[in-house]
């Protein structure tokens, strides 16, 4: 069984297919989960550290830091985040969103912080579905002119 704080802010974020649910814990100096032993600052995704989880992504770490830095608290939290489907875009971007609730969550202040800079936003597109009758969602067949 894991050994959690309860004392932590939760949020959801989704983009694509992704399902982000993230967990802040604000913390005086380090928070053990698991036996592991994580310094403040540190973001855990599925079990792992963010850098191990998204290195294949060159952009990830910019991302997801950035979302603390506008607000100011890039050393202020433990996050961990279990993340679901989709591919690793689009689970950092469920990430990112999750993480901007939890801390508008915390200091109603950010919010219009993290609305300026498109944070709070929910991106609407979605895969389109396939048709019946057609190789793709949109793709036809070329038809004979005559």
């Amino acid at each position: 069984m894991t050994e959690v704080q309860k004392d932590y802010i939760f949020a959801n974020g989704r983009r694509k297919r992704a399902t982000a649910r993230v967990r802040l814990f604000p913390v005086k100096d380090d928070l053990t989960i698991d036996g592991q032993t994580w310094s403040k600052g540190t973001i855990i995704v599925n079990g792992k550290p963010a850098e191990e989880y998204f290195k294949s992504l060159f952009y990830a770490k910019y991302k997801y830091l950035e979302v603390f830095r506008s607000t100011n608290t890039a050393n202020k939290y433990v996050t961990t985040v279990v993340v679901v489907g989709s591919g690793l875009s689009g689970q950092l971007g469920a990430m990112n969103l999750g993480i901007a609730r939890a801390l508008v969550k915390i200091d109603p202040k950010n919010k219009l912080i993290l609305r300026k800079k498109g944070y709070m936003t929910r991106d609407p597109r979605e895969v389109e579905r396939k048709k019946p009758g057609l190789p793709k969602a949109r793709k036809h067949k070329s038809s004979p002119k005559r």
